[in-house]
């Protein structure tokens, strides 16, 4: 019998520490503790804001941005003709391989402005062959790619700025390649004419020939002579409505292209 009174005392017992262990879980300190609601008032600070601003001169991980030319191309607010490092084949070959990704379908491989999406209706792009580009620093190629330019939106988000400056190298090294001498080129480098080279990649041999835009290469809108729109000649008093800038200097006025110079071989 008092060994069934024992047992009985032990279960209540147990019993008893379980509903403890129970109720010692379902305490809501975790819930009822002292926080902060997010756009909610607060009476811990004097000022009444829950959020606290950032601690001053401090920036997003990532986001320094401590060399201001590698980040805008700009010096003092002009764009220098610089490049924030040394360019080297490395350089050079991620410039061509971004560049033929991001800027070929506007301006074509060899920077004519030419492009396939320019061919199918598109406003003509920039001519990097053109006196106009031509004489543009290298700042200037990473500030259009940067914030866009005209027609031509910004390419910030699928370029870094690396990158950016990559493609400026390589549109330098395109307009070198146009207009070089072969006693400029180091020696030990072998100089191929651009028609045997188009041919041996598979490319007809008129890539190297004259080109002109085609008859569909029309500006996407009309003309503003107010706006001074990116590309196109000034007004003037005899001709109101500018025309548009071709690529190589050619213009195109009524929708009609007039052919532009040709791009010139390396190697006659």
């Amino acid at each position: 019998m008092n060994r069934f009174r024992a047992a009985g005392s032990c279960s209540r017992l147990f019993a008893l520490g379980l509903a403890a262990i129970a109720c010692a879980g379902c305490r809501q300190d975790m819930q009822n503790q002292p926080k902060f609601v997010p756009q909610r008032s607060t009476t811990f600070f004097a000022d009444g804001r829950s959020v606290r601003p950032q601690v001053a001169h401090t920036v997003a991980r990532g986001q320094l941005d401590e060399d201001s030319f590698f980040y805008t191309g700009l010096i003092e607010g002009k764009e220098a003709d610089a490049l924030p490092f040394p360019v080297s084949m490395e350089v050079l070959a991620r410039g061509q391989e971004r560049f033929n990704i991001y800027c070929t379908p506007c301006h074509y491989r060899v920077g004519n402005g030419a492009g396939m999406i320019v061919q199918r209706g598109y406003k003509p792009a920039g001519n990097f062959h053109s006196s106009r580009i031509l004489a543009e620093p290298l700042g200037h190629y990473f500030y259009v790619m940067t914030n866009g330019y005209g027609a031509m939106p910004d390419y910030s988000a699928q370029l870094t700025p690396a990158d950016r400056w990559s493609v400026a190298a390589y549109i330098r090294a395109l307009q070198i390649s146009q207009s070089a001498n072969e006693s400029e080129v180091p020696s030990g480098v072998q100089v191929r004419n651009l028609k045997d080279i188009a041919e041996r990649e598979g490319y007809p041999a008129s890539l190297a020939q004259p080109w002109s835009l085609p008859a569909t290469a029309v500006s996407a809108q009309p003309p503003d002579p107010s706006q001074g729109t990116p590309g196109m000649a000034p007004a003037t008093a005899d001709s109101p409505v500018p025309a548009m800038s071709q690529p190589g200097g050619g213009a195109a006025t009524n929708g009609n292209a007039v052919k532009p110079k040709g791009l010139k071989p390396v190697v006659r």
